[in-house]
């Protein structure tokens, strides 16, 4: 898969903390109820802590009360892609960053929250930056 940001190993590495690090470009996943924007309540965008494209907004976040940040739809339907995988002996579908590729989480689909799209996107905090809006 091409991006267009494209970094060596080395240079993510350089950038990121070692958290950041295990979570955006290995595929880990943060401790649940650990992340910094779990209960976050401002309003404002979501980027990509790699490279800052716009991915969600504070608009589409709700309390799903799984322990990460879950919004059930990101910010424009390009800003994602959703890969298919199979890791742990399941299948789900991985939301990473379109722009660079970077691991976000994972979107479930059925769970029955009471959101217009029935998707519940669940994304790592430490995948994320908030800019709160102006005002």
């Amino acid at each position: 898969m091409s991006y267009d940001i494209e970094k060596p190993d080395e240079q993510w590495r350089a950038e990121l903390s070692p958290a950041e690090y295990a979570v955006l470009r290995q595929s880990a996943t943060e401790p649940a109820f650990t992340g910094e924007y779990t209960d976050t309540k401002t309003q404002g965008v979501y980027s990509c802590r790699a490279c800052g494209a716009e991915l969600f907004t504070s608009a589409t976040k709700f309390d799903s009360h799984c322990g990460w940040p879950s919004f059930y739809d990101p910010r424009d339907s390009d800003a994602v892609e959703l890969i298919e995988d199979r890791s742990h002996g399941m299948v789900r579908t991985e939301v990473r960053c379109a722009r660079c590729g970077s691991h976000l989480g994972h979107v479930f689909e059925g769970e029955g929250y009471a959101t217009p799209t029935d998707q519940r996107y669940c994304i790592n905090s430490i995948s994320l930056r908030l800019m709160p809006d102006e005002g």
